[in-house]
């Protein structure tokens, strides 16, 4: 049997702006997706901590210290709103007994 698992988290990031123009997806520190390891245009929950919103987009690389949301997301969140964005894997009971997601904790200026 398969389990669903967090593989990894970026936690407590602040929106930086959002942009409903955009085509589409979250704008992430090239830094912060590094840390994270999370991959380009990979799949990623986003939980808004200041309205309970709850959303999924992909993920694209950002200018330093940027988390933005772009297109429809950015009706999810403002400006200053505080995110935790997660990816999810799939893996084996046996796999997921030993694992350990990376979690990534940044401040209000979005520095590791």
């Amino acid at each position: 049997m398969q389990v669903q698992m967090l593989r990894g988290k970026l936690h407590r990031a602040t929106v930086t702006d959002a942009d409903l123009a955009y085509e589409g997806s979250i704008s992430i520190c090239p830094h912060l997706i590094e840390a994270s390891k999370f991959f380009i245009h990979e799949h990623v929950h986003i939980y808004n901590c200041n309205n309970g919103e709850r959303f999924s987009t992909y993920v694209i690389k950002g200018k330093e210290g940027e988390i933005c949301l772009n297109g429809a997301a950015a009706r999810r969140a403002q400006r200053g709103d505080v995110v935790i964005i997660a990816s999810y894997c799939s893996m084996s009971e046996d796999e997921a007994l030993r694992y350990v997601p990376n979690v990534v904790m940044v401040d209000s200026e979005n520095k590791i």
